[in-house]
């Protein structure tokens, strides 16, 4: 008995001194890590002009130009808003329509073959490589600056994000309705129809808005590249150091991504 409580508390021990050696170990590799970034960082200094231009930033963030609010012959606040929002809407519907094939095919349960999903899965890695904004250029270069180049960089690059969720969905699905149906006789159609469908839809809706709250962000940004939005008066105004009117358009923004994050949420709950 001794002889057993002696060989249970040497295991004990000796986990215990394993999971500190790890932990050292990890902690160490961590420090470096960071150590070894930080030497990638060249600090030149402070400019001489950074208190005068942080000032200046200050005092136009806390007296905005409200004048800019709207103005009924030109270029406006809540005109550069609506497009960031209809932008972000059709980015959005585009992505969601569009990556469902894709979902499928990276989808393991829904290909006898490995290397199907697989193909699937890398095809939506490559699209996830490349950000928003280097989307846009492209587009920009493709069919002209505007809104339009905007929808087309969201739409490609939230391709690739809802389809991995898309797929990682389906994965985890009953397979218990499926069986049943193809025990029936039932088409690979009717299995989709009637057995995968009604299980993904709810999470597929929910992911959709998540999503829709990335785009309302990264929308306000494809202006600064000519891709339309309130980015676009928003790099004019910082080109021209217009502080007044940069922090009337970021209080804007700020307003915008908090009444969609509301909005979005509340219909999440509604679905899920």
């Amino acid at each position: 008995m001794k002889n057993t409580t002696s060989a249970a508390s040497g295991n004990t021990s000796g986990s215990v001194l394993g999971s500190r050696i790890r932990f050292a170990v990890i902690t160490l590799v961590v420090i470096a890590v960071y150590f070894w970034s930080v030497q990638g960082i060249h600090f030149e200094g402070i400019q001489g002009t950074a208190g005068t231009v942080s000032k200046s930033i200050l005092q136009g963030f806390l007296h905005p130009d409200w004048s800019f609010v709207y103005i009924p012959e030109g270029e406006d606040l809540l005109r550069g808003l609506l497009d960031t929002l209809v932008i972000s809407i059709l980015g959005t519907v585009v992505a969601t329509v569009v990556c469902i094939p894709f979902a499928f095919w990276a989808s393991t349960n829904m290909s006898r073959h490995l290397a199907v999903s697989g193909s699937g899965k890398i095809v939506l890695s490559v699209i996830r490589v490349f950000p928003e904004i280097v989307v846009a250029i492209l587009f920009i270069k493709a069919v002209g600056p505007g809104s339009f180049a905007g929808v087309l960089a969201l739409g490609i690059h939230s391709v690739g994000m809802l389809g991995k969720l898309y797929s990682e969905t389906i994965e985890s699905i009953d397979r218990g309705p499926q069986e049943a149906l193809i025990a029936s006789g039932a088409n690979r159609l009717q299995v989709l129809r009637y057995a995968v469908l009604p299980q993904v839809i709810p999470q597929f809706l929910s992911y959709s808005l998540y999503r829709f709250e990335i785009n309302i962000r990264s929308a306000t940004t494809l202006g600064l590249v000519g891709a339309g939005g309130i980015g676009t008066p928003l790099i004019f105004a910082l080109q021209v150091r217009n502080w007044n009117r940069v922090g009337i358009i970021l209080l804007g923004i700020i307003v915008l991504v908090i009444l969609t994050d509301l909005v979005s949420g509340w219909v999440r709950r509604r679905i899920i």
